[in-house]
């Protein structure tokens, strides 16, 4: 089943302590950037990929392209100051139908089956998120006080990507835009409409690539990968 892809890569280095776009940052010689988008571009059923960059950086990333043979980049648009704006960018820009998947272009080790099953399910229920079940025992504090231990069979640490049939996505970003709202992610904004999202179970190596440690751990999954 096809699917087109919005990618938010507008971001910085911040937290990484690059002083630059994270996603310049390379983890065995090769961009996290072209790592994420090369997983798409080898899946059949990727028929596009939406980026938002910023406007300095889009002849480093038209570059980048060219270099490592990212040939489903349909279009580049112009980040926003959030996350939720470049993807809101990503949606205007679009002009399909179907299933879309939003993604953090720093998560360059999603696997493809749980692409697939996201797509399926999207297209089936409307909306789906990836997703890991809780393992660690979870409070919840206030003023660093225990008030209640978490039933952690309840709770799920969320991924990317995160999927959704377009009209629906379109509408939640449509609505949070005109009543000024900020969510943390798209589903948050397909909640508040009244939707039900399902959650696809993920793994765990599907790390975002935040910190110092985690480009650590990213070079360690691309060694064992060849294993």
């Amino acid at each position: 089943m096809e699917y087109t892809v919005m990618m938010p890569a507008a971001g910085s280095g911040q937290r990484m302590g690059a002083g630059y776009n994270k996603l310049f940052l390379k983890l065995e010689g090769k961009p996290i950037l072209a790592h994420t988008l090369g997983v798409f571009e080898g899946d059949s059923a990727c028929k596009g990929i939406i980026l938002a960059v910023k406007p300095d950086e889009r002849s480093v990333i038209e570059s980048m392209l060219e270099q490592f043979a990212i040939t489903k980049v349909t279009a580049m648009v112009d980040g926003g100051g959030e996350r939720q704006n470049s993807v809101a960018a990503c949606i205007r820009a679009y002009d399909g139908d179907g299933v879309v998947l939003v993604h953090d272009a720093a998560r360059p080790f999603i696997r493809r089956a749980v692409i697939n099953e996201l797509v399926k399910v999207a297209a089936e229920h409307g909306a789906a998120i990836a997703g890991v079940r809780a393992k660690d025992t979870m409070k919840f504090a206030s003023a660093g006080v225990v008030e209640e231990t978490v039933d952690r069979d309840m709770l799920w640490i969320i991924q990317t990507p995160q999927a959704f049939r377009y009209a629906l996505l379109q509408e939640a970003s449509t609505r949070a835009e005109v009543e000024g709202f900020l969510g943390t992610d798209e589903s948050m904004l397909v909640e508040r409409l009244g939707y039900s999202v399902r959650i696809v179970e993920s793994t765990y190596d599907n790390v975002k690539m935040t910190t110092q440690e985690d480009l650590v751990f990213g070079e360690i999954l691309l060694k064992s990968s060849r294993i």
